[in-house]
This record gives C-alpha cells, structure tokens and sequence, in this order.
C-alpha cells in the first residue's frame, strides 16, 4: 500500500482520535467551586438552617454540595427527623453527597440512656445510602466502598472525581471517632478503623494512578489533632480515637505529591481560611456554609471564596 493510500485509510481514525481526545479535555473543567453544608443546629421551630442552607446553595453555579450530617444533635434519631431531612436533600438543585456526623448515629440513645447507634448507622445507611448517585436535581454518580466484597456494609463512604481532583467520605464521628472505654464494647469501632483504613489506602491509590491534583476528605471529626495531655485524660478510656487514622494520613500525604484538603466539623468558630502544613490543608466549619473555589493556576489550588456562619 502506497503512502497516499494509506494516508486516506487512516485520516477518519486520526480525526476521530482527534476529536475524543478533544471532548474529553473539553469535559474536564480546569475552575469549578463547590460548596460544603457544616453540621446543623435546630434555632426554633419556625427555622430550618438545613433548609436554609441549601436554599442559599441553590443560587450559586456549585459543580457540587456536601451535607456535613442529617440532622442537629438536638433532634431525636427517629425516622421522622431522617425522612424530613431526606426530603429536604432532594429538593437541592445541585448534586448533593451526604457525609455522615456522630448525632446522625453514634450519639443516639433511648430515654433510658442505652446506647442505639449501631441500629442508627445501619438503618440511615439503608436510607440515604442505597444508590450509587448523589441527591438533588443534578447527579454526579458514585463509587461507595460497598464495592468491595470484604466492605458491603460500609455504604457512607464514597468517592467520585470532579476536574482533575478526588472527592471522598469517610466515616469520622466527631465524639473521639466513637471509641468507647468499657472492655468489650469496641466491636463497631475496630471494624471500622479496618474499613477506614483500607478506603482511604484505595483513595490514594486511585488518586496516584489518575494522577489527581489533589484529594478533598469530607468527615466529621479533625483526625490530624493531637490531643495534650490534658485533652488526653478527659477522653473516653484516656485513648485517642484517630491516632491510627492520622498516623495513615500523615503516611499516605507525604508520598502523594499532591494536596490533601480535609473539611471536618469539628471547629469552635467562623472560619476565615484553609489552614495549610505542607501539603495538607484544613478547614473547619461548625454552622452554614462554605463555597469552596478551586482553580489550576492559585499555588494552593483552594480557596474558601464565601463562608456563612449562620444563615439568616
């Protein structure tokens, strides 16, 4: 075959290889913001700052919004609480991802005081959890953790990718990660810590072969705090729930050679910045919410660009 006619045979592959590489760059915004919804309190009974806050999120163009908690501390864990709160979470415009809080389920309790949270976390898993996609009018689809045949349990945690960074959840309640003190009682918090640890060996993983700019965990609790002494003595059995957890993400960040953004609740006031030590970065938001702007060509790819402390 002559180089003409070879040519000819191969320009329709060239242009259609052309026009994939094309669209999938066109695909891939390079600046999109997001928004995050800190863990809500009830004010009164004629406000709702679930409500309010996602209604405030609706007039922004956000690629997406994630809901730090179902419910406040301060209402019961009852379906009623859990369906209203469902509801409220499909009437959001854009896509919406919960990520679960310690009043959602590790601190729910009968009026007699028993401990019911292992029933509380299955049952909001089976509803809020069930569907590979996120709420709201806009979806963006997900890759939960039940994926793996040894973690079927563990729906909370997922992850997807938005531009050229990776998003995940990952159950960290905010009350010492739910380790309790009393022997023989930690069946729950042990098979999770196994959970957490191989899904977040996954995320960084998968974020090393796609070569991710950068990861953004959701959770309840701030693992990279490390209790003094005093902290220490108050905790539940005088044992730090997230020791393991910080020591893996302090491993898994300095061999990633991009950025790990962690968003918690666990904060005492309005945020004002990310908080950044090498190449892991923090904010904490404990009311409203936050619109998070990222963008290719800032040195530190984050930036809080609006946060709400309460919602009027």
């Amino acid at each position: 075959m002559n180089r003409p006619v070879l040519l000819l045979f191969l320009l329709p592959f060239l242009a259609g290889l052309l026009l994939t590489s094309t669209v999938n760059v066109w695909a891939q915004p390079d600046s999109f913001d997001f928004g995050v919804i800190a863990h809500t309190f009830q004010l009164d009974a004629n406000k709702n700052p679930l409500q309010q806050a996602i209604n405030a999120s609706n007039a922004e163009n956000l690629a997406f919004v994630v809901v730090n908690g179902i419910k406040s501390g301060a209402e019961s864990c009852s379906d009623n609480v859990y369906s209203r709160s469902r509801k409220i979470f499909g009437r959001s415009e854009n896509a919406l991802i919960i990520s679960l809080a310690a009043s959602d389920w590790a601190d729910c309790k009968t009026k007699n005081g028993k401990s019911i949270a292992i029933q509380k976390l299955n049952r909001v898993r089976e509803l809020f959890f069930s569907d590979d996609v996120s709420f709201g009018s806009t979806s963006i689809p997900l890759i939960r953790q039940t994926s793996s045949a040894k973690f079927r349990s563990y729906a909370e945690n997922a992850r997807w990718e938005y531009g050229n960074v990776l998003f995940a959840t990952v159950n960290l309640p905010v009350d010492n990660n739910h380790y309790l003190p009393d022997a023989g009682r930690n069946s729950e918090f042990e098979d999770r810590l196994i959970a957490n640890h191989e899904w977040l060996e996954r995320i960084f993983i998968h974020a090393a072969q796609r070569k991710n700019r950068a990861i953004v965990l959701f959770c309840d609790g701030n693992p990279m705090v490390v209790p003094n002494a005093v902290k220490l003595s108050k905790l539940a059995g005088r044992r730090d729930g997230f020791i393991e957890v910080r020591k893996q993400l302090t491993a898994l960040a300095k061999k990633f050679p991009g950025k790990l953004l962690l968003l918690h609740s666990d904060a005492q006031a309005k945020p004002d910045a990310l908080n950044w030590l090498a190449n892991i970065g923090s904010l904490g938001l404990r009311t409203g919410w936050a619109k998070i702007s990222v963008r290719p060509a800032s040195r530190t790819l984050f930036r809080l660009a609006t946060s709400s402390s309460t919602i009027d």
